[in-house]
């Protein structure tokens, strides 16, 4: 961590921002870019462990949590989900974040983390019909964290999912499909009666007449059948 910082008595966000400058690699962040984590705000090429190391001393931290998101640099974003308490976060906060989300990075962070907030459901189900790109990607990514995370919620949840997914299946924009694909998946991994219906799902989604339906169903199918 950057000492000078700490001897100046600078605040937590602003060491932490001035650390993950000291951590910037050009090489890292071509690479990131390779794989579609390209964002129109700064990046550092900060790896994920680093930025986990980072938050370990700051988690359920939510007053760091919105300084990191407002200081615009990408990687401080994705280290702000990491410390940002759930039960703290408000519908008002979920929109303002996901409008700026400009990459897949970026969305499946905020999905793990709002998928643990009181409104996880409802903004699974209102960003899934958004025309954003990225916003309908972190509606989707939303419901396959909850299929995922939360161990207790009933199974009416996940069945709701369901014709969401085969709605927005004939997206053909390659971020959107992959996680409409990874929704059905991770809800069909949750206990066999979900399985069935998931299964059942993705024969109906196979049917549709698209490219991305087809290999939504195509992909799911192979993995839970």
């Amino acid at each position: 961590m950057c000492e000078a910082c700490f001897n100046l008595g600078l605040s937590d966000s602003v060491r932490l921002v001035a650390h993950l400058y000291s951590l910037r690699n050009d090489v890292n962040i071509a690479g990131q870019r390779r794989f579609g984590i390209a964002s129109k705000f700064e990046q550092l090429g900060v790896p994920m462990p680093a930025l986990r190391a980072l938050a370990k001393a700051h988690r359920r931290n939510h007053p760091l949590a919105l300084e990191l998101w407002d200081s615009g640099v990408h990687d401080a974003r994705i280290l702000a989900t990491l410390v940002e308490n759930p039960a703290q976060i408000t519908r008002g906060q979920m929109e303002a974040w996901v409008r700026v989300a400009d990459n897949w990075a970026l969305t499946d962070a905020l999905a793990f983390l709002f998928d643990r907030t009181e409104f996880a459901e409802e903004k699974a189900h209102t960003w899934s019909a958004r025309k954003g790109e990225f916003v309908k990607r972190t509606g989707f990514a939303l419901m396959a964290g909850m299929a995922i995370h939360r161990k207790q919620l009933p199974d009416e949840i996940f069945l709701r999912f369901l014709p969401v997914i085969a709605r927005e299946a004939t997206d053909e924009r390659n971020f959107v499909k992959k996680a409409v694909n990874w929704a059905l998946r991770q809800i069909g991994k949750r206990n066999p009666a979900l399985r069935r219906a998931a299964i059942a799902e993705a024969k109906r989604i196979a049917k549709l007449d698209a490219r991305a339906a087809r290999w939504i169903a195509a992909d799911a199918l192979r993995e839970l059948a």
